[in-house]
């Protein structure tokens, strides 16, 4: 078992290494349903058949010792040579061995954050600046996994429906195009809807979503003053950047499902939400490749609904809720 061990941990770290430099991708959330079933059967394997010969063995060896002391004592020999290291010798037979201690003894934590990475919470890193200024790079945020409704991992597949997406929510989705994948971005268009981006203004249903002008943004991932706005676009307002500086005019990457739903002209593009889809923008309106490029998000490649900054270690001020 020590062999076998030894050799699964080698292909994890060869998988960990090659997935680390990109030589291949990876899913993690399967990655972690294999590493909870695997330990689980190394687990259970102690439990029930391990450590019950461990404790056989261990109770075999005091008994052998009562038996000698007992046939000792008869012969009047109270005092034996040796009798301190019983306990130490029980000790070293109920010991797991280290290839236990790396697989049944991490089951319990890894089950742990399987459960709660699959069904309440996970976390992120922000990558890029699409969503600035509600979300900068490096924000490690984490997002209700369970709010939009309960789904199996892996197969992400919902089995329990709770909130609908909602516009104005920021969202993790799995990208559609390469569903390996996240993606965060900002609903903007809910099934029904029409989305229409002309001339750097979003309309909703054909009415200009409201904005306001704020003062400018310093945008420390382009080093540069952006033009800054208030959007009411749901419930909450969020900010939103704009810049005058690119065109309106945007250009779909490829071909996508419903691509007959939306048009492209010189001034931007208009879309017809489809049922079951979403239409999604990131605050950083020119300089994010979203579904104005490459189609609608399904019901199906949801995650979550990201709320929470937790950590930025470069200005910890950041930490806080969003919206």
């Amino acid at each position: 078992m020590s062999t076998l061990t030894g050799l699964l941990y080698g292909c994890l770290i060869v998988f960990l290494g090659g997935w680390y430099v990109g030589k291949w991708s990876g899913n993690f959330s399967l990655l972690l349903l294999v590493l909870t079933v695997v330990t689980m059967a190394y687990w259970l394997v102690e439990r029930f058949y391990f450590a019950p010969r461990r404790l056989a063995a261990a109770n075999a060896l005091e008994a052998e010792v009562e038996s000698r002391r007992a046939q000792l004592a008869a012969q009047g020999i109270t005092k034996v040579d040796g009798d301190g290291d019983v306990s130490q010798a029980r000790q070293s037979l109920l010991a797991q061995p280290w290839w236990l201690d790396w697989t049944a003894g991490l089951f319990p934590v890894i089950l742990v954050v399987f459960l709660l990475r699959s069904f309440l919470f996970e976390p992120f890193k922000i990558p890029s600046g699409s969503m600035i200024p509600t979300l900068l790079v490096g924000d490690l945020i984490l997002v209700n996994k369970f709010y939009y409704g309960i789904r199996l991992p892996v197969i992400n597949k919902k089995i329990i429906p709770n909130h609908d997406p909602q516009r104005g929510d920021v969202m993790v989705f799995r990208y559609p195009r390469n569903p390996s994948v996240d993606y965060i971005k900002r609903v903007v268009g809910v099934p029904g809807d029409e989305i229409s981006y002309r001339n750097q203004l979003l309309y909703l249903n054909g009415q200009l979503v409201p904005s306001q002008p704020l003062p400018d943004f310093y945008n420390e991932d382009s080093l540069r003053y952006d033009k800054q706005y208030t959007e009411s676009l749901g419930a909450q307002s969020h900010r939103i950047l704009v810049d005058r500086t690119q065109p309106s005019y945007a250009r779909a990457i490829d071909d996508y499902a419903y691509r007959e739903n939306c048009t492209y002209t010189v001034e931007g593009v208009t879309c017809k939400v489809p049922a079951g889809h979403y239409f999604m923008m990131g605050d950083n309106r020119d300089h994010s490749e979203d579904s104005r490029y490459w189609g609608f998000v399904p019901d199906e490649n949801i995650v979550g609904r990201a709320f929470l900054v937790w950590m930025n270690f470069g200005n910890v001020s950041r930490i806080g809720f969003f919206h």
